[in-house]
């Protein structure tokens, strides 16, 4: 049996590794802290933290996730994605303890128009890409044994996500408009979770950078539709530039990630996007 630590356990990937843990029989033990419960950006707390806990692995899905306002808080965005990272991966290592760190494909410019693979040159557009950046730099210099997972357009039944804030409007509006010229994947967070439950379960650790994102590709506009579509409303939504819908944090046009290595070195299978969405869609109606 393995002990296992969950942080930022509130958000949308933590809370479905919760849900997993009940339901699933790992054998394992779990503890979940939320922000309130954990400050990753405190090394003393943290290795007191795992001093007691003696844990075998640790799930870092503690992030500064508020894209927008990350332009004008960048010092937050940096002290828990960079900072805090860095130090979980420090202390980790300090007490053999093998860590899993969820990255973003936010780290990209999206000027590459085919999957990106983990060893393409990051060139993050904002804050929050750059803090993530970091954080990703700083974690495997700490901790070379350690694990990242580069993820995308993740949605959950938990926490705020776009397939409940595209529910929430197509109640409230006759119709909708929403961006078409950025592409990627959605990713079920629940997907994510069971994966990295999965790699934990094998065998043999292989560290390094991987790419988890759900199949398939989409836009938003294709994923408001599909939404929209399997929810059983009828709102109008409308394709539209991004550049008629700015923002202050600029958003990669491309961002569908190849998943080749985490299917190969892994022995994983995916699921396609639109299936897990019927599986979200079903919890959220």
């Amino acid at each position: 049996m393995s002990k296992i630590l969950v942080t930022g356990a509130t958000g949308q990937v933590g809370s479905e590794l919760n849900f997993l843990s009940l339901i699933q029989k790992h054998g394992n033990e779990f503890h979940f802290l939320g922000h309130k419960d954990a400050d990753i950006t405190d090394a003393a707390s943290v290795s007191h933290l795992l001093s007691k806990g003696r844990y075998d692995f640790i799930i870092n899905c503690a992030a500064y996730t508020a894209v927008d306002k990350a332009e004008s808080e960048r010092e937050e965005a940096f002290k828990v994605n960079a900072e805090g990272a860095g130090i979980l991966a420090g202390v980790a290592r300090t007490h053999n303890c093998k860590l899993v760190h969820i990255s973003t494909d936010f780290i990209f410019d999206g000027s590459i128009s085919r999957p990106l693979l983990e060893d393409d040159k990051a060139n993050p557009l904002g804050v929050y890409g750059a803090s993530k950046w970091d954080g990703e730099k700083r974690v495997l210099s700490a901790d070379p044994d350690a694990l990242v997972i580069r993820t995308s357009w993740v949605y959950s039944s938990y926490g705020n996500n776009f397939v409940k804030t595209i529910l929430r409007l197509c109640r409230e509006r006759e119709s909708l408009n929403i961006i078409y010229d950025q592409v990627g994947s959605p990713t079920y967070a629940r997907d994510l979770a069971a994966a990295i439950l999965n790699l934990i379960a094998q065998e043999e650790w292989k560290a390094g950078v991987y790419n988890y994102s759900n199949e398939g590709v989409a836009s938003w506009y294709d994923f408001a539709i599909a939404i929209r579509d399997m929810a059983g409303l009828k709102t109008k939504i409308n394709p539209i530039e991004t550049s008629q819908y700015p923002t202050p944090a600029i958003r990669p046009k491309y961002s569908l990630l190849n998943k080749r290595k985490i299917k190969e070195t892994y022995k994983l299978e995916i699921p396609y996007w639109r299936e897990s969405l019927v599986d979200c869609i079903k919890l959220l109606t």
